[in-house]
């Protein structure tokens, strides 16, 4: 069995800033499973990338742009998104926001 908990307390100060207007904080995990915060300030950007892991993403605030593969939308709070492994994705951030993404299997890469 694998329990990986990150204290509440903890996660308020483990933001780490990846772009001009991005941070991310890691929320807990497992080897199959992650759960990522990531917090935009209005014009942030989510460059386009791609990894082998399969995502999906929860707007929990702000309006943003997302690209996954060669289709663009407007996503809103309470909206989301998928990204299979190595799809090429991003997002542009028009109003700050929050987005809550979840990996399988969990990014190594992030911890």
């Amino acid at each position: 069995m694998f329990l990986h908990l990150i204290p509440t307390t903890m996660n308020n100060e483990t933001w780490l800033t990846v772009g001009e207007g991005v941070q991310r904080q890691v929320l807990t995990y497992g080897p199959d499973l992650m759960l990522v915060k990531v917090r935009f300030a209005t014009g942030g950007v989510g460059v386009r990338h791609q990894h082998v892991h399969a995502q999906i993403t929860y707007v929990e605030s702000g309006v943003f742009r997302c690209t996954v593969g060669e289709e663009a939308v407007v996503l809103r709070a309470g909206e989301t998104f998928y990204a299979a492994p190595l799809v090429w994705h991003g997002v542009e951030c028009l109003e700050a926001g929050v987005l809550l993404d979840s990996f399988s299997p969990m990014r190594e890469d992030f911890v």
